[in-house]
């Protein structure tokens, strides 16, 4: 996509918990930078019209800064998708995710329903042409200078060798095309590293790894991941969201510890003081809030999910993220990776 075109996004501002104050906060930060970096894009709110205009006139905005797209309705996180689907047609969710659908907007950026979110993308948006299921993906932190791409983080709890094969070929495209890895390291999770270990899914998954084109270099274990063995690490999302929800675990684990350790004397509470910004800035990459949201690869759109908590910081680089997948054109890539154009016929000889 040309740097001149603007590119639109769509934030649900009743999404998430703390909605819609973060959102209007982290969509102003989001346009500030925007416009600093000489960015062409511009944000649209969906949700409801008067409550935007209030948070917006609360933290100095003008309404007429960003576009309003009424709906009324709403997904709670207590909604079951498929129920919300069917009958919150008017909720900002769905209106929103319509929107984008009908080429009003480029991206689409939501704290709501995760499954809600997932499911309404995948319904309004389809598919991309060759993809089976779509993914979510999620950065962690590793002990090198870039983080891994864990994928599925969740979207699909039960996979076949074809899912995790598509999963791999998305992950890699997101790497390279947002990190710029020319060729991403893809690393199949499992409970060893010989390719006859796992069940029948992982063998199966680890031929068609091998026989592509991919840089695949096996399978590799969990303690493999936070050291940065592989750029791309391949599961279900049955185990990527237990590995996900328990690596963003570690931060408030550690947080505790540090705490507990400085409340034993006061000669551990100067040296914790000390220490306080080195380790500040050495857990930064293992906050959520720097990564923001996950991308739902697969679907013929930008839809970016994050956590209902997300605080202004987190609402501010989703909104960022989802540029930046518009504007590298991560789908296009998918699509043809996963469509390869066929073969000219060779001419017969005479």
């Amino acid at each position: 996509m040309a740097q001149s075109q603007t590119v639109r996004i769509i934030l649900d501002a009743m999404g998430g918990d703390f909605a819609p104050q973060n959102e209007v906060l982290g969509a102003i930060a989001a346009m500030q930078h925007f416009k600093a970096n000489n960015i062409n894009a511009e944000v649209a709110f969906v949700g409801r019209e008067k409550d935007i205009r209030s948070a917006l006139a609360q933290h100095g905005a003008a309404a007429t800064d960003f576009p309003i797209i009424h709906a009324d309705d709403v997904v709670t996180m207590e909604d079951e998708p498929a129920v919300a689907f069917r009958k919150k047609r008017g909720s900002s969710l769905y209106i929103g995710l319509q929107q984008h659908a009908e080429g009003y907007a480029h991206a689409f950026v939501s704290a709501g329903n995760t499954g809600a979110v997932m499911s309404h993308s995948t319904l309004l948006l389809g598919r991309i042409n060759g993809v089976s299921r779509p993914t979510i993906g999620t950065f962690l932190p590793t002990t090198e200078a870039r983080p891994t791409l864990l994928v599925d983080a969740g979207a699909n709890v039960d996979c076949k060798p074809k899912h995790l094969y598509e999963f791999a070929v998305m992950g890699s495209i997101y790497v390279r095309q947002m990190l710029g890895f020319e060729h991403p390291r893809v690393g199949l999770l499992n409970v060893g590293e010989e390719e006859i270990k796992g069940n029948e899914a992982a063998v199966e998954t680890f031929g068609l790894l091998k026989a592509s084109n991919l840089n695949f270099i096996g399978n590799i274990e969990g303690r493999d991941i936070l050291i940065g063995s592989a750029d791309v690490v391949v599961c279900d999302g049955f185990v990527g969201n237990i590995v996900l929800k328990f690596a963003e675990s570690m931060l408030t684990f550690l947080r505790a510890k540090f705490t507990a350790y400085a409340d034993k004397s006061l000669g551990n509470k100067v040296m914790m003081g000390v220490a306080r910004p080195a380790l500040k800035g050495a857990l930064t990459g293992m906050n959520y809030e720097e990564y923001g949201g996950v991308p739902l690869l697969g679907v013929n759109g930008v839809s970016i999910i994050g956590h209902g908590k997300s605080t202004p910081l987190a609402l501010k680089n989703m909104i960022l993220r989802a540029e930046e997948v518009v504007r590298k054109e991560v789908n296009i890539s998918i699509e043809n990776a996963l469509n390869p154009p066929a073969l000219a016929p060779q001419p017969q000889k005479a």
